[in-house]
C-alpha cells in the first residue's frame, strides 16, 4: 500500500469554475447533435458493468451512459444506493458499496467492470483494492481526483458537508493513500486539464504502472454525458476485450 503523502495540488482557477455551467450546457447540446454518430461504437462482449455516480448524484445521472453501453451489448447496472453522499451513503469503510459489488458479481457469475464518475471513480478504486480481481475485472475512472489531496478540488467543502467526514480526518487520509496505490486490476483514468471542479492532474498517478491515461477537453459538470467520454469508454472496453481474447 502507498504510504507516502499525496501531493497537495491547487484547485482549478475561479475562471474555470465559473465556466462550468455554461460548458455543461454545451455538453448536452453536443450530445443531442451526436446521437447518431455514437451508434457506430464497436459491439460489446456482454460483460457485466456497474456504474457509480459522482458526489450528490444518483443512478439517474448515469442513464445516458447506461443506455449507450447497453446498446452495444454490455450488461449494465447502476449502484442502486441512492444519492452519493460519500461515507454517509456507503459507510466509513464502504461496507454497503462492497456488499453491493460483491453480490452483483456473484449474481452475474463473473467479475465486474466498474466505471465511476468523480467520487464514484474514487470509490471504484477502493472496491478494486479491497475485493481484488475475483470480484472486480477492471476500473475506469472519469474526472476522479484520487491521486492528490482533497484540496485539489473546488468541492471539498461540499464533500465535508454532505458526507459528515472531515478531509483532515486520519481515517480519510489513510483511505486516500490506499485508493491512490496501484490497482491490482487493469485501470484507466479519463481526465481534463480544463476541468473547473477538480485539478486534472489529481485524476491520475504518474507512477501507476499499467494505468491507461486519456486526456479529453471539457468541463466537470455533466462529464458523463460528454460525447468524447462515451467514445473513450467504449474504446477502452473494446480494447480490454480484445486483449483478453487475444
Amino acid at each position: 500500500m502507498c504510504s507516502a503523502p499525496l501531493p497537495q495540488l491547487p484547485p482549478p482557477s475561479r475562471l474555470l469554475w465559473a465556466a462550468e455551467l455554461p460548458r455543461a450546457a454545451w455538453t448536452l447540446a453536443e450530445l443531442a447533435a451526436s446521437a447518431r454518430t455514437l451508434r457506430g461504437a464497436p459491439p460489446g462482449d456482454g460483460r457485466p458493468i456497474l456504474l457509480l455516480p459522482g458526489l450528490i448524484n444518483a443512478d439517474r445521472s448515469m442513464v445516458v451512459m447506461a443506455q449507450y453501453l447497453r446498446g452495444m451489448g454490455y450488461r449494465v447496472d447502476t449502484w442502486g444506493l441512492g444519492r452519493n453522499f460519500g461515507t454517509r451513503t456507503v459507510g466509513a469503510d464502504g461496507a454497503r458499496l462492497l456488499a453491493r459489488i460483491s453480490d452483483h458479481a456473484a449474481s452475474m457469475g463473473e467479475p465486474l467492470t466498474l466505471i465511476g464518475v468523480s467520487l464514484g471513480g474514487i470509490m471504484a478504486r477502493l472496491a478494486a483494492h479491497r475485493l481484488g480481481g475475483d470480484v472486480v475485472r477492471e476500473v475506469i475512472t472519469i474526472a476522479s481526483p484520487y491521486a492528490a489531496g482533497p484540496r485539489a478540488t473546488n468541492a471539498w467543502r461540499t464533500y465535508q458537508w454532505v458526507s459528515g467526514e472531515g478531509i483532515d480526518d486520519p481515517a480519510l487520509i489513510a483511505r486516500q493513500a490506499e485508493i491512490a496505490a496501484p490497482l491490482p486490476v487493469p485501470a484507466t483514468a479519463i481526465w481534463s486539464a480544463s476541468d473547473g471542479l477538480v485539478n486534472g492532474r489529481a485524476c491520475f498517478a504518474d507512477d501507476e504502472s499499467g494505468l491507461r491515461v486519456i486526456e479529453l477537453r471539457g468541463s466537470h459538470v455533466g462529464v458523463q454525458f460528454r460525447v468524447g467520454v462515451l467514445r473513450a469508454v467504449a474504446a477502452v472496453l473494446a480494447d480490454s476485450a480484445s486483449r483478453k481474447t487475444g
